[in-house]
């Protein structure tokens, strides 16, 4: 198998112990800048629209097989495929955030809780019906 990015974040966010949990824990606005290669990929992209943002969760630890969820020592371990922890076996991350504006081979998100630097491997239209 093969992964290859397509562009990564560029975001205020540079320390994964204090970047939100999920988009809609107060994360910043976030740049994904793709790479030259693949520009004529998102030439269609435009504002206002929703997108699934897929990232490679790079700092992650994917030796973890269960975690307590949210770090909440008081709630039970819980095998990481029940959970949204970025540690994991294969640490991809999933967005659903909304354009703000295109800018060349850039466009700038809506809250996203990626930290700056992580890799972006693909972005998916958010299709009608979809929640």
């Amino acid at each position: 198998m093969n992964l290859f990015p397509i562009g990564h974040v560029e975001s205020p966010l540079t320390d994964r112990s204090t970047a939100p949990r999920q988009g809609d824990e107060g994360a910043p606005d976030a740049w994904v800048v793709v790479v030259p290669q693949y520009a004529r990929a998102m030439t269609e992209l435009r504002a206002g629209q929703e997108v699934l943002l897929l990232t490679w969760l790079d700092k992650a630890d994917r030796a973890v097989l269960a975690v307590h969820p949210r770090d909440d020592q008081d709630r039970p371990e819980t095998g990481v495929f029940s959970t949204r922890s970025p540690d994991r076996p294969n640490p991809i991350g999933l967005h659903r955030v909304r354009i703000l504006s295109v800018d060349g081979q850039r466009f700038q998100v809506a809250g996203l809780e990626a930290i700056d630097g992580t890799p972006v491997v693909d972005v998916k239209p958010v299709l009608a019906g979809e929640r």
